[in-house]
């Protein structure tokens, strides 16, 4: 795991940062735009990742998409940034 990936930010420090309320993360993590970690006493954690999705979704929800728009598209997003992962991959493996 990396360090952008660890749950460290409590709601309140995730919704300042995001710039978004703590009820409306709670409705983003139930349409499954993210995930926060949970400690064992179930206290959401979130990541710098995390921020990161929120910030997106902030940024589509601006241009007009409304939630269902905004999760497909981040879900493209993340799929494309693997498959370039693994072109990237391949092509490091030809050159071997």
């Amino acid at each position: 795991m990396t360090d952008d990936a660890r749950g460290v930010y409590a709601i309140a420090v995730a919704a300042e940062l995001s710039g978004v309320g703590e009820q409306t993360l709670r409705l983003y993590e139930r349409k499954g735009l993210l995930t926060p970690a949970r400690t064992a006493g179930g206290t959401r954690r979130y990541s710098v990742d995390d921020i990161a999705v929120l910030r997106r979704v902030v940024a589509l929800l601006a241009e007009g998409l409304n939630l269902a728009g905004a999760r497909r598209v981040i879900e493209l997003e993340t799929t494309n940034e693997h498959l370039r992962g693994q072109i990237a991959d391949l092509t490091a493996q030809e050159m071997r």
